[in-house]
């Protein structure tokens, strides 16, 4: 790697890390990593391992593929066609981002799309953030905690994503929500 290369890597994982609002400190305790590392690297005096720099961004958090797509310059882009939404989900749900990157945002924003029977998996799971959202069409069962209720169109939910939650579509016809959650958590 050029010294223009590692001199882009650190400009890079410094705005990144600082997008995510991290001191360098706070980022080698997250990472593992020391933080005379952190540091060399921002400076553009170190060449990171794959498996280095892989530590560090599971410490923002931001994957390698999101971290190299990153441009240091913050997105500008005000408005977005429903063709520019970031697709993230998977197997009968859609999970579709406004924006293209997590990384410096203090909030996530999702069209929810949930086909029959789709389901976020029968365990239950927790992060740090707090999420909301709207039905907008269809039925929806939610779990959050010890509590479960089945929502329909105009109804709402807002909680502590810490607390163990689920969602599962119920009914004939796939359900769209549209949801909140910061800090952004995957």
């Amino acid at each position: 790697m050029s010294n223009k290369d590692e001199d882009d890597l650190g400009l890079r994982l410094r705005a990144v890390r600082e997008r995510a609002g991290l001191s360098q400190r706070a980022l080698a305790k997250r990472s593992g990593v020391p933080n005379s590392t952190i540091s060399l690297i921002e400076a553009g005096k170190v060449n990171p391992s794959v498996g280095a720099l892989k530590r560090i961004l599971e410490g923002v958090p931001v994957g390698m593929s999101d971290f190299f797509a990153f441009s240091p310059e913050p997105e500008r882009k005000v408005f977005y066609a429903t063709e520019e939404l970031t697709e993230i989900g998977k197997k009968g749900l859609s999970l579709r981002q406004v924006g293209n990157s997590l990384v410096g945002r203090a909030m996530m924003i999702l069209k929810e799309t949930y086909q029959p029977g789709a389901d976020t998996g029968p365990v239950m799971y927790a992060h740090e953030a707090e999420e909301g959202g709207i039905v907008v069409s269809g039925r929806v069962e939610i779990w959050v905690g010890d509590e479960r209720k089945v929502l329909g169109p105009g109804d709402a939910y807002y909680f502590d994503s810490r607390q163990p939650h689920r969602f599962r579509q119920v009914g004939p016809e796939p359900c769209e929500v549209i949801s909140a959650c910061t800090p952004p958590t995957f």
